[in-house]
């Protein structure tokens, strides 16, 4: 389906250890760009995130933010008798070099037995964080389908817009081309009077045919615009193929990398169509013409922003 790279994921998981906690955010970008911000005791877990990632996604600025809380043990088992024991035997310890060595205060004892006592292998951890990492990414990539969607029918909308100014110009053709024939007879009734003020007498039928011709490729290359006509509707045929074609395929499918990006190939289609329509207003003939090649101008460029958010 077609995917928005815009999107917000989040997920965690909970165990006797304590809780980790993921969340991944996503904005458009032309490349794949995975940036992480996590403590230390989560890093290990930064690679397998890395590579789950990049077979799910295929562009976007992605941000990972991870953290964690460990377990705090029950105050009596923080209070142990061994635990206080070995304590003091440290502190007599240290007294017999330095005497006037003070007591540790309760919250100092209580910090230190955390630390032994929530002590956790690294690689749990990271198992924690890939656990934690399903459930965000499921929620992202829905909330990337779901965006997708959305885009892909504002543009499937607008190029109906599209296509009805290029069917409206292809029925007023035939009025065009009688006008600019009319035209066209006049000028050359205009020039060959001025070349020739006394009359058609010395104008030999090679001279005549020449100006003939000339003027007739000059109006051919100025009003024909057939080919841009049939190219633009080519295009927005392949459009809406592309766009139905992905938004069919299936929520099945979506956690699998495409094997192309739909957002470079749109971003390519609509440079094609506002070539089309450039050439479309420099060979306008009329007022109608011009006014339809700068509609269809800015109807392209709204389908192109559109485009830039799309994977």
């Amino acid at each position: 389906m077609t995917a928005s790279m815009t999107a917000f994921g989040n997920g965690k998981v909970v165990g006797d250890y304590g809780s980790v906690s993921i969340e991944i955010k996503t904005v458009n970008s032309r490349y794949l760009d995975i940036q992480f911000r996590m403590p230390d005791e989560l890093r290990l877990a930064e690679q397998p995130i890395r590579e789950r990632l990049a077979k799910s996604l295929t562009r976007g600025k992605v941000e990972i933010r991870a953290s964690f809380s460990r377990v705090q043990p029950a105050t009596e088992q923080r209070l142990s008798e061994a635990a206080l024991t070995r304590i003091g035997e440290q502190l007599e310890l240290v007294r017999r070099v330095l005497p006037e060595t003070q007591s540790p205060r309760l919250s100092e004892i209580l910090g230190w037995s955390d630390q032994q006592n929530t002590s956790v292998d690294p690689e749990v951890w990271a198992q924690a964080s890939m656990a934690a990492l399903t459930p965000a990414l499921e929620q992202l990539i829905d909330g990337r389908l779901r965006e997708g969607a959305r885009l892909a029918q504002t543009m499937l909308d607008t190029a109906s817009d599209v296509r009805a100014i290029v069917d409206l110009v292809e029925t007023h053709m035939p009025d065009l081309l009688q006008a600019q024939r009319d035209k066209l007879a006049t000028k050359l009734r205009e020039t060959v009077q001025n070349a020739f003020p006394s009359g058609f007498t010395h104008i030999t039928g090679t001279e005549l045919s020449e100006r003939i011709a000339s003027e007739s490729s000059l109006f051919a290359l100025r009003i024909d615009v057939a080919e841009e006509l049939a190219r633009l509707k080519s295009h927005l045929t392949e459009l809406e193929f592309l766009l139905n074609k992905e938004s069919a395929q299936g929520k099945q499918k979506s956690s699998a990398k495409n094997t192309g990006s739909t957002g470079k190939r749109l971003d390519f289609l609509f440079q094609e169509m506002n070539r089309e329509a450039n050439t479309l207003g420099s060979k306008a003939g009329s007022l109608e013409m011009t006014r339809a090649a700068m509609d269809l101008k800015l109807l392209i460029e709204q389908m192109r922003e559109q485009a830039m958010n799309i994977e």
